[in-house]
């Protein structure tokens, strides 16, 4: 494999069929002054990569190599390049490149830049290279990166703990923090899964009161334990009634809003706050009127993973407080791959997936 002018990956060459990876190799973007190439160590397993893979989400390009929890080392960088030098332990997230100079960039909400890249499977920009490649993920043995995407790792964290805080971690952290989330605050966060226990965690750690509410009782003790103080079956009925204008903020983790009763979660909120969704389901959603905010002028909305200043901070209080996701590991490989992909997609994972031994596959 000749480096650095290809890469090599386990990717899918048809949509749909998920569980067919196979070991292809492919050309990175040119490499630009601003730009690092990582040897990736681990990388987290996400719901975005079951979505695009089975193709729920609509049309994909393929052949695809997904992935974008990413931890490895700088191994190439940039003459540009300010904060980060070969060796270094460092993550890339969701987002690989943004045009940097709009005024959602400016502000600090460059993942909301209308011309943001995602890590796998959109076209680069002719200003960011000529030839307008076509971006991979971290099924794979290196990932080339803007530096503004890429993140500094603390010691503190472990790898294969750290991959899953960049896309998921961030992907609550950023609604959270935006919210005002705090003491004196109640929460609800609707689902314990990848999302929603990472969610628990933040939301606990930030200072407020914390309810958990799941359709899977068996969770309530892995709740409690993430920091939950209440643990609500949603599986009961008239689940929502004693919870009637409660939370100052709901937290959507789960993918199935389609399926819900949204006016029973509309109802918990108090006066003027927001139910927020970063789960996205394939389906569209059923039943939204006008009519289910008017009861306490509540309101719906969702947000796009988090920007640089978030993920560094998100990351500083991981490291500070030991917070860290539930996780399982699986060797990265063509079955591996096919195997974290199958059991995401069947919900069989407690909560989150890093593919490992990426020296084993792709050698050191």
């Amino acid at each position: 494999m000749p480096y650095p002018d290809e890469f090599e990956g386990f990717m899918i060459t048809e949509l749909g069929k998920y569980k067919d990876f196979k070991r292809q190799s492919f050309k990175p973007k040119v490499f630009g002054d601003n730009d690092i190439d990582i040897k990736i160590e681990c990388c987290g397993v996400c719901g975005s990569d079951v979505h695009t893979v089975t193709g729920g989400w609509g049309d994909a390009p393929t052949p695809l190599c997904v992935g974008h929890e990413v931890v490895g080392k700088a191994v190439k960088v940039g003459s540009k390049v300010k904060d980060v030098k070969v060796g270094d332990r460092v993550g890339v997230g969701a987002q690989i490149w943004s045009c940097l100079k709009c005024v959602q960039c400016k502000n600090d909400n460059e993942n909301y830049c209308p011309s943001q890249v995602d890590t796998y499977g959109a076209p680069y920009p002719k200003e960011a290279d000529p030839n307008e490649t076509l971006t991979q993920g971290g099924f794979s043995s290196h990932i080339r990166a803007h530096e503004y995407f890429v993140f500094p790792i603390p010691d503190a964290i472990p790898s294969h703990l750290a991959a899953p805080m960049l896309c998921a971690g961030l992907t609550v952290w950023s609604p959270l923090v935006r919210a005002g989330v705090g003491p004196g605050k109640k929460v609800a966060i609707v689902g314990l899964g990848g999302l929603g226990h990472f969610a628990v965690m933040w939301a606990n750690a930030l200072g407020a009161e914390v309810t958990v509410i799941s359709h899977s009782p068996n969770k309530r003790d892995d709740a409690l334990k993430l920091g939950a103080k209440h643990f609500v079956n949603s599986g009961d009925k008239d689940w929502a009634k004693p919870l009637a204008f409660t939370f100052d903020f709901v937290l959507n983790t789960a993918d199935m809003t389609n399926k819900f009763d949204l006016s029973a979660y509309q109802s918990i909120l108090k006066v003027g706050c927001q139910f927020h969704q970063v789960g996205l389901p394939d389906e569209p959603l059923q039943g939204v009127t006008p009519k289910i905010f008017m009861e306490n002028g509540s309101s719906m909305g969702a947000s796009h993973i988090g920007s640089r200043p978030e993920c560094l901070e998100m990351l500083k209080l991981a490291a500070e407080k030991k917070l860290f996701p539930m996780v399982e590991t699986i060797p990265v490989s063509e079955k591996g791959c096919a195997e974290a992909i199958e059991r995401v997609n069947k919900n069989d994972v407690r909560y989150r997936f890093t593919l490992v031994d990426y020296d084993k596959a792709f050698g050191s």
